[in-house]
């Protein structure tokens, strides 16, 4: 893969996003590796509600948290679905199936993002419509749910592609002393 900040800056309104699903631990490439953690690491420095509460998060902190993730990938419970524009890494998320019986039809999606460089340019709505697709079509699923942090204007952005607000857990996420956020619930019915 070519170095992000190349290939974002190549980048025009006009071009497509391409959506990969790495499957297994093994599909995770070194340089696949590098650049989902770059990206985690300028999402979360900008402010955004990737994982990772107090910015700013360096290198060392976030590849561990990469290594888990690529650790659970499996064919029929938990993919990563990475947004790509000229081989560069512009954003990615999680999609898991629920395994418990009583909600083998469920699942969610974790750590949506996109690179700041690359915000307003429709990666997440890419890969957001990609898990929906991925959720119904290949794992059978029929209701997908996230978690997004207040305050961040997300709501809307979801509201925009389907998804509802069911709820929340106020004052759920504290930033910092005084700065208490709501956990928003939001769920996607799969049709």
């Amino acid at each position: 893969m070519s170095g992000k900040s190349t290939s974002i800056r190549r980048m025009t309104a006009g071009d497509s996003v391409d959506v990969r699903q790495y499957r297994s631990s093994t599909s995770v490439s070194t340089a696949l590796r590098r650049e989902l953690v770059d990206c985690w690491v300028a999402v979360t420095n900008a402010g955004g509600a990737a994982g990772f509460p107090f910015p700013p998060v360096t290198t060392a902190q976030v590849e561990p948290a990469v290594d888990a993730l690529s650790g659970e990938l499996a064919e029929d419970r938990c993919r990563i679905l990475v947004a790509e524009r000229h081989g560069g890494v512009l954003g990615w998320l999680v999609l898991r199936a629920d395994a418990p019986a009583l909600t083998a039809h469920n699942g969610s999606v974790h750590h949506v993002q996109s690179h700041p460089a690359a915000r307003g340019r429709g990666v997440g709505t890419a890969l957001l419509s990609r898990a929906h697709e991925i959720a119904r079509d290949e794992l059978g699923l029929e209701q997908l749910r996230l978690a997004a942090r207040d305050g961040m204007g997300l709501e809307s952005f979801y509201a925009r592609l389907g998804w509802k607000e069911i709820g929340r857990w106020p004052g759920a996420l504290r930033l910092s002393p005084g700065d208490d956020r709501d956990e928003i619930l939001m769920a996607l019915h799969l049709a």
